[in-house]
């Protein structure tokens, strides 16, 4: 039966993350276990970094942002002898560990697990809400809140000024943030990776809204949008060609091509704002510090039981085991009901 539990979170930071750090170190605490808090992700079992999380480290981190432990977009299967540190590291120190991430993060773990047996189990985190295993990740709730006031803001400047104000929020390959928040703000035009009407469409959404004597209007844009043309061009907009260890590209830019677009399609004035990393920042909702306290202790529970290789899933208003390739399978997009919701209330 495991005694030393590691934990350890990957990827992009998200609001819940201390939750999950808690609930899994109260309940192992409870059950006679030792937690110990894994640095910086992967590079911390590669390095061999770890720091205690006794009930002094756990104390009053429920409403914080961030993760007390640290994180990194590490990938050991691509650092040379990566893979054979991570299995010595944690041979030498560690009994279990509850990984903490999204779907690259959990798909090394996955990995570890089919190709090893390493004794994991997982946690969904991702503000983008795109891994297909769970109906929900923690993060989502806070990031949406973020951007849906966010859009409230922008809604009073952009008419006094009669403006269109485009957003631009998170979303690599799904648009979850930006239909979620852009539906609960009102924006006029949302424009994401899954459902890529034409840049023509979305002017003239905005054409016949101002037709109708509206003088202002709000478009929400995922970041992972590709800038689509009736004349079939697609065209993704980066920061650089430059990669992460997982082959991500750096995106970020599309709110200022589309926002140059409309202006010159429309002859509207318009002003970009890029949410950018505020919508990981700060202290998480109710909703996600609940959310991440159910699978923290799901999780803690699943290492009790020594059942490897699975991950804490939010199915209905129940937490579940799923197992960790099913849960990285795929990712879940937007499917098109949902954004027909959205496209109702467009122009």
């Amino acid at each position: 039966m495991p005694k030393r539990v590691g934990v350890l979170t990957g990827g992009g930071d998200a609001p819940g993350l201390n939750a999950v750090i808690r609930a899994v170190a109260r309940r192992s605490q409870a059950r006679g276990y030792e937690v110990i808090g894994v640095r910086e992700g992967w590079a911390g079992l590669i390095h061999g970094r770890f720091q205690a999380l006794g009930p002094r480290e756990i104390s009053g981190i429920l409403p914080r942002g961030g993760t007390i432990i640290g994180t990194t977009r590490t990938n050991p299967f691509k650092v040379e002898g990566g893979v054979d540190a991570v299995l010595s590291t944690f041979a030498d120190s560690l009994d279990a560990l509850v990984a903490i991430g999204g779907e690259d993060t959990l798909g090394v773990a996955a990995r570890l697990f089919e190709e090893n047996g390493f004794p994991v189990v997982g946690v969904p985190k991702t503000i983008d809400n795109d891994l297909s295993g769970t109906d929900y990740t923690f993060g989502f709730d806070t990031a949406v809140s973020i951007c849906t006031e966010a859009i409230d803001r922008l809604h009073t400047t952009a008419e006094s000024h009669n403006r269109v104000m485009v957003v631009e929020v998170m979303g690599r390959h799904t648009g979850w943030i930006a239909v979620m928040s852009g539906i609960a703000g009102g924006a006029d035009v949302i424009l994401i990776p899954e459902q890529p009407i034409s840049v023509e469409a979305a002017c003239r959404e905005l054409s016949r809204r101002h037709e109708r004597g509206k003088d202002f209007s709000i478009v929400v844009v995922s970041e992972g949008y590709e800038l689509t043309y009736e004349s079939g061009e697609r065209r993704t907009v980066t920061q650089d060609e430059s990669t992460d260890a997982f082959g991500h590209v750096r995106l970020g830019g599309v709110g200022h091509q589309l926002a140059s677009e409309i202006e010159e399609r429309t002859g509207y004035e318009t002003r970009v704002t890029v949410l950018g990393h505020v919508q990981r920042g700060g202290t998480p909702t109710a909703r996600d510090r609940v959310l991440a306290s159910r699978y923290g202790l799901k999780a803690a529970d699943l290492v009790h039981e020594e059942q490897w290789g699975q991950m804490a899933a939010l199915r209905g208003d129940e937490v579940v085991a799923v197992s960790l390739r099913e849960a990285t399978a795929e990712l879940k997009t937007v499917p098109p009901e949902w954004y027909d919701v959205a496209k109702a209330f467009f122009g």
